[in-house]
Protein backbone atom coordinates (compact mmCIF):
# COMPACT_ATOMS: atom_id res chain seq x y z
CA UNK A 1 0.00 0.00 0.00
CA UNK A 2 1.05 3.58 -0.62
CA UNK A 3 -0.61 6.90 0.14
CA UNK A 4 -2.20 7.12 -3.34
CA UNK A 5 -3.84 3.73 -2.83
CA UNK A 6 -5.06 4.81 0.62
CA UNK A 7 -6.80 7.86 -0.85
CA UNK A 8 -8.34 5.73 -3.61
CA UNK A 9 -9.49 2.91 -1.34
CA UNK A 10 -10.60 5.09 1.58
CA UNK A 11 -11.69 8.46 0.15
CA UNK A 12 -13.67 9.54 3.24
CA UNK A 13 -14.59 8.70 6.83
CA UNK A 14 -17.55 6.57 5.78
CA UNK A 15 -15.30 4.26 3.73
CA UNK A 16 -12.89 3.90 6.65
CA UNK A 17 -15.70 3.08 9.10
CA UNK A 18 -17.18 0.55 6.69
CA UNK A 19 -13.80 -1.17 6.35
CA UNK A 20 -13.34 -1.39 10.12
CA UNK A 21 -16.87 -2.73 10.66
CA UNK A 22 -16.38 -5.41 8.01
CA UNK A 23 -13.00 -6.40 9.41
CA UNK A 24 -14.15 -6.50 13.05
CA UNK A 25 -17.72 -7.77 12.81
CA UNK A 26 -18.30 -9.11 9.34
CA UNK A 27 -22.09 -9.01 8.89
CA UNK A 28 -22.94 -9.34 12.61
CA UNK A 29 -22.20 -6.25 14.71
CA UNK A 30 -21.84 -7.14 18.38
CA UNK A 31 -21.53 -5.05 21.49
CA UNK A 32 -17.89 -4.62 22.60
CA UNK A 33 -19.05 -4.20 26.20
CA UNK A 34 -21.25 -7.27 26.75
CA UNK A 35 -20.76 -9.24 23.52
CA UNK A 36 -24.45 -9.27 22.63
CA UNK A 37 -25.61 -9.55 19.03
CA UNK A 38 -28.89 -7.87 19.94
CA UNK A 39 -27.84 -4.53 18.48
CA UNK A 40 -29.00 -2.03 15.88
CA UNK A 41 -27.54 0.98 14.16
CA UNK A 42 -28.51 4.22 15.87
CA UNK A 43 -30.93 6.70 14.35
CA UNK A 44 -29.06 9.87 15.30
CA UNK A 45 -28.20 11.50 11.98
CA UNK A 46 -25.46 13.52 13.68
CA UNK A 47 -23.72 10.24 14.66
CA UNK A 48 -24.61 7.77 11.91
CA UNK A 49 -21.89 5.29 12.83
CA UNK A 50 -23.09 4.66 16.38
CA UNK A 51 -24.82 1.39 17.33
CA UNK A 52 -27.13 0.62 20.23
CA UNK A 53 -27.06 -2.53 22.38
CA UNK A 54 -30.45 -3.65 23.70
CA UNK A 55 -28.87 -5.88 26.35
CA UNK A 56 -26.63 -3.44 28.25
CA UNK A 57 -28.41 -0.30 26.95
CA UNK A 58 -25.12 1.18 25.71
CA UNK A 59 -24.26 2.95 22.48
CA UNK A 60 -20.97 2.13 20.80
CA UNK A 61 -18.97 2.42 17.61
CA UNK A 62 -16.58 0.06 15.88
CA UNK A 63 -13.56 1.83 17.38
CA UNK A 64 -14.39 0.97 21.02
CA UNK A 65 -11.58 -1.04 22.62
CA UNK A 66 -9.24 -0.61 19.65
CA UNK A 67 -6.22 1.58 18.94
CA UNK A 68 -8.66 4.06 17.34
CA UNK A 69 -10.80 4.45 20.47
CA UNK A 70 -11.71 8.04 21.38
CA UNK A 71 -9.78 9.49 18.46
CA UNK A 72 -10.87 12.88 17.12
CA UNK A 73 -8.79 12.55 13.95
CA UNK A 74 -10.24 11.37 10.65
CA UNK A 75 -9.59 7.64 10.28
CA UNK A 76 -8.07 8.31 6.87
CA UNK A 77 -5.14 9.95 8.66
CA UNK A 78 -4.76 6.87 10.86
CA UNK A 79 -4.71 4.64 7.77
CA UNK A 80 -2.11 6.91 6.20
CA UNK A 81 -0.01 6.69 9.37
CA UNK A 82 -0.15 2.87 9.29
CA UNK A 83 0.99 2.88 5.67
CA UNK A 84 3.81 5.34 6.29
CA UNK A 85 5.11 3.33 9.26
CA UNK A 86 4.98 0.04 7.36
CA UNK A 87 6.82 1.57 4.39
CA UNK A 88 9.52 3.29 6.49
CA UNK A 89 12.20 0.60 6.70
CA UNK A 90 14.29 2.62 9.13
CA UNK A 91 11.32 3.87 11.14
CA UNK A 92 9.25 7.04 11.09
CA UNK A 93 9.74 9.79 13.66
CA UNK A 94 6.79 11.57 15.27
CA UNK A 95 8.07 14.89 13.92
CA UNK A 96 8.08 13.56 10.37
CA UNK A 97 4.60 12.10 10.78
CA UNK A 98 3.33 15.39 12.22
CA UNK A 99 4.49 17.12 9.03
CA UNK A 100 3.02 14.43 6.78
CA UNK A 101 -0.40 14.43 8.45
CA UNK A 102 -0.48 18.11 9.42
CA UNK A 103 -1.03 17.39 13.12
CA UNK A 104 0.97 18.53 16.15
CA UNK A 105 3.89 16.42 17.30
CA UNK A 106 2.14 15.18 20.46
CA UNK A 107 -0.75 13.86 18.40
CA UNK A 108 1.67 12.26 15.95
CA UNK A 109 3.58 10.61 18.82
CA UNK A 110 0.36 9.18 20.26
CA UNK A 111 -0.61 7.80 16.84
CA UNK A 112 2.76 6.08 16.41
CA UNK A 113 2.63 4.57 19.89
CA UNK A 114 -0.89 3.26 19.31
CA UNK A 115 0.17 1.68 16.03
CA UNK A 116 3.18 0.15 17.80
CA UNK A 117 0.68 -1.31 20.25
CA UNK A 118 -0.80 -3.20 17.30
CA UNK A 119 2.70 -4.33 16.32
CA UNK A 120 3.54 -5.79 19.73
CA UNK A 121 4.99 -9.30 19.99
CA UNK A 122 3.26 -9.97 23.30
CA UNK A 123 0.01 -11.46 21.98
CA UNK A 124 1.18 -13.13 18.77
CA UNK A 125 4.66 -14.56 18.79
CA UNK A 126 5.06 -17.93 17.01
CA UNK A 127 7.89 -20.09 18.31
CA UNK A 128 11.04 -20.01 16.20
CA UNK A 129 12.22 -23.26 14.60
CA UNK A 130 15.09 -24.60 12.48
CA UNK A 131 18.52 -23.02 12.69
CA UNK A 132 18.17 -20.11 15.10
CA UNK A 133 20.81 -17.48 15.78
CA UNK A 134 20.84 -15.67 19.11
CA UNK A 135 22.77 -12.60 20.20
CA UNK A 136 22.51 -9.42 22.22
CA UNK A 137 23.15 -5.80 21.31
CA UNK A 138 23.00 -2.36 22.91
CA UNK A 139 20.99 0.62 21.73
CA UNK A 140 21.06 4.26 22.76
CA UNK A 141 22.86 6.35 20.15
CA UNK A 142 26.34 7.82 20.16
CA UNK A 143 27.68 9.76 23.18
CA UNK A 144 27.61 13.52 22.88
CA UNK A 145 30.87 15.10 21.87
CA UNK A 146 32.87 16.24 24.87
CA UNK A 147 31.07 14.06 27.43
CA UNK A 148 33.21 11.94 29.74
CA UNK A 149 32.81 8.18 29.82
CA UNK A 150 33.51 5.53 32.42
CA UNK A 151 36.47 3.97 30.67
CA UNK A 152 40.15 4.67 31.04
CA UNK A 153 41.10 8.28 30.27
CA UNK A 154 37.40 9.18 30.20
CA UNK A 155 36.63 7.10 27.12
CA UNK A 156 33.21 5.58 26.52
CA UNK A 157 33.10 1.82 26.94
CA UNK A 158 31.80 -0.27 24.07
CA UNK A 159 30.14 -3.66 23.83
CA UNK A 160 29.08 -5.22 27.12
CA UNK A 161 30.75 -2.44 29.11
CA UNK A 162 28.49 0.28 27.72
CA UNK A 163 25.72 2.11 29.55
CA UNK A 164 23.36 1.65 26.60
CA UNK A 165 20.16 -0.40 26.89
CA UNK A 166 20.62 -4.11 26.11
CA UNK A 167 18.39 -6.04 23.72
CA UNK A 168 18.50 -9.82 23.34
CA UNK A 169 17.15 -11.43 20.20
CA UNK A 170 16.83 -14.61 18.16
CA UNK A 171 16.25 -15.10 14.45
CA UNK A 172 15.49 -18.00 12.14
CA UNK A 173 17.73 -18.40 9.12
CA UNK A 174 15.64 -16.82 6.37
CA UNK A 175 12.65 -16.43 8.69
CA UNK A 176 11.28 -14.48 11.61
CA UNK A 177 12.93 -12.54 14.38
CA UNK A 178 12.02 -11.89 17.99
CA UNK A 179 13.72 -9.54 20.43
CA UNK A 180 13.38 -8.31 23.98
CA UNK A 181 14.58 -5.09 25.59
CA UNK A 182 16.08 -6.04 28.93
CA UNK A 183 18.55 -4.95 31.62
CA UNK A 184 22.25 -5.70 31.96
CA UNK A 185 21.70 -7.77 35.11
CA UNK A 186 19.22 -9.90 33.11
CA UNK A 187 21.86 -11.13 30.65
CA UNK A 188 22.87 -14.08 32.80
CA UNK A 189 22.69 -17.70 31.74
CA UNK A 190 19.41 -18.45 33.52
CA UNK A 191 17.75 -15.42 31.91
CA UNK A 192 18.94 -16.28 28.41
CA UNK A 193 17.83 -19.91 28.82
CA UNK A 194 14.41 -18.66 29.94
CA UNK A 195 14.26 -16.48 26.80
CA UNK A 196 15.08 -19.52 24.66
CA UNK A 197 12.37 -21.67 26.28
CA UNK A 198 9.84 -18.87 25.86
CA UNK A 199 10.49 -18.07 22.20
CA UNK A 200 12.19 -21.04 20.52
CA UNK A 201 10.80 -24.53 19.88
CA UNK A 202 13.60 -26.42 21.59
CA UNK A 203 12.49 -29.76 20.07
CA UNK A 204 12.73 -28.47 16.49
CA UNK A 205 15.64 -26.02 16.58
CA UNK A 206 19.42 -25.75 16.66
CA UNK A 207 20.93 -22.67 18.32
CA UNK A 208 23.92 -20.65 17.08
CA UNK A 209 25.61 -18.12 19.39
CA UNK A 210 28.95 -16.44 19.96
CA UNK A 211 31.26 -17.38 22.83
CA UNK A 212 29.65 -15.14 25.47
CA UNK A 213 29.92 -17.05 28.76
CA UNK A 214 26.22 -16.65 29.57
CA UNK A 215 25.43 -19.02 26.69
CA UNK A 216 27.25 -21.88 28.41
CA UNK A 217 24.81 -24.60 29.33
CA UNK A 218 22.48 -23.95 26.38
CA UNK A 219 23.16 -27.51 25.21
CA UNK A 220 21.01 -28.65 28.15
CA UNK A 221 18.04 -26.93 26.52
CA UNK A 222 18.60 -27.61 22.78
CA UNK A 223 21.43 -28.42 20.34
CA UNK A 224 23.93 -25.56 20.56
CA UNK A 225 26.86 -24.50 18.36
CA UNK A 226 29.31 -21.69 19.15
CA UNK A 227 31.22 -19.43 16.77
CA UNK A 228 34.33 -17.95 18.36
CA UNK A 229 34.54 -14.38 17.10
CA UNK A 230 38.01 -14.05 18.58
CA UNK A 231 39.14 -16.50 15.88
CA UNK A 232 36.67 -16.19 12.97
CA UNK A 233 33.14 -15.10 12.14
CA UNK A 234 32.00 -18.00 9.96
CA UNK A 235 32.75 -21.69 10.32
CA UNK A 236 30.71 -23.55 7.73
CA UNK A 237 27.06 -23.15 8.75
CA UNK A 238 27.98 -21.83 12.17
CA UNK A 239 27.68 -18.04 12.36
CA UNK A 240 25.53 -15.24 13.76
CA UNK A 241 25.61 -12.99 10.70
CA UNK A 242 21.83 -13.05 10.23
CA UNK A 243 21.06 -11.64 13.67
CA UNK A 244 23.96 -9.23 13.18
CA UNK A 245 22.24 -7.91 10.06
CA UNK A 246 19.02 -7.36 11.99
CA UNK A 247 20.91 -5.48 14.72
CA UNK A 248 22.35 -3.17 12.07
CA UNK A 249 18.82 -2.60 10.73
CA UNK A 250 17.57 -1.81 14.26
CA UNK A 251 20.44 0.50 15.17
CA UNK A 252 20.19 2.52 11.94
CA UNK A 253 16.59 3.26 12.77
CA UNK A 254 17.15 3.98 16.44
CA UNK A 255 20.05 6.35 15.86
CA UNK A 256 19.10 7.77 12.46
CA UNK A 257 15.38 8.37 12.97
CA UNK A 258 14.49 8.47 16.64
CA UNK A 259 17.78 9.82 18.10
CA UNK A 260 16.51 9.28 21.66
CA UNK A 261 14.30 6.46 22.97
CA UNK A 262 13.45 6.16 26.65
CA UNK A 263 13.96 2.76 28.24
CA UNK A 264 10.33 2.84 29.30
CA UNK A 265 9.21 2.64 25.66
CA UNK A 266 12.16 0.77 24.15
CA UNK A 267 10.25 -2.52 23.84
CA UNK A 268 7.60 -0.83 21.68
CA UNK A 269 10.27 0.36 19.25
CA UNK A 270 12.00 -3.03 19.22
CA UNK A 271 8.64 -4.69 18.50
CA UNK A 272 8.08 -2.31 15.58
CA UNK A 273 11.34 -3.29 13.91
CA UNK A 274 10.69 -6.99 14.50
CA UNK A 275 7.17 -6.63 13.09
CA UNK A 276 8.33 -4.84 9.96
CA UNK A 277 11.18 -7.34 9.44
CA UNK A 278 8.82 -10.30 9.78
CA UNK A 279 6.50 -8.79 7.13
CA UNK A 280 9.34 -7.92 4.74
CA UNK A 281 8.18 -10.45 2.12
CA UNK A 282 4.43 -9.95 2.62
CA UNK A 283 2.16 -8.35 0.05
CA UNK A 284 1.84 -4.64 1.02
CA UNK A 285 -1.97 -4.77 0.94
CA UNK A 286 -1.99 -7.89 3.12
CA UNK A 287 0.46 -6.27 5.54
CA UNK A 288 -1.77 -3.19 5.81
CA UNK A 289 -4.93 -5.24 6.42
CA UNK A 290 -3.13 -7.44 8.94
CA UNK A 291 -1.96 -4.37 10.88
CA UNK A 292 -5.43 -2.84 10.88
CA UNK A 293 -6.87 -6.14 12.12
CA UNK A 294 -4.32 -6.26 14.90
CA UNK A 295 -5.29 -2.72 15.83
CA UNK A 296 -8.88 -3.98 16.03
CA UNK A 297 -7.62 -7.01 18.01
CA UNK A 298 -9.11 -9.49 15.56
CA UNK A 299 -5.95 -10.68 13.76
CA UNK A 300 -5.28 -14.41 13.79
Amino acid sequence: MNIIQIFERFPNQDACIAHLEKARWGDEPHCPYCGSLNTARGTDKARPHRHHCYECKTSFSVTVGTIFHRTHLPLQKWFLAVTLMLNAKKGLSALQLSRDLEVNKNTAWRITMKIREAMTQADQRPMLTGIVEMDETYIGGKPRKGTKGDGEDGTHKRGRGTKKAPVVGAIERGGRVTAKATQKDKLKGKNLRAFVRERIDTDASELMTDEYTAYKGMEKVLPHSVIKHSTWYVDGDIHTNTIGGFWAFLKRGMFGQFHSVSRRHSQRYVDEFCYRYNLRNADPLAAFDFTINRGLKVAK
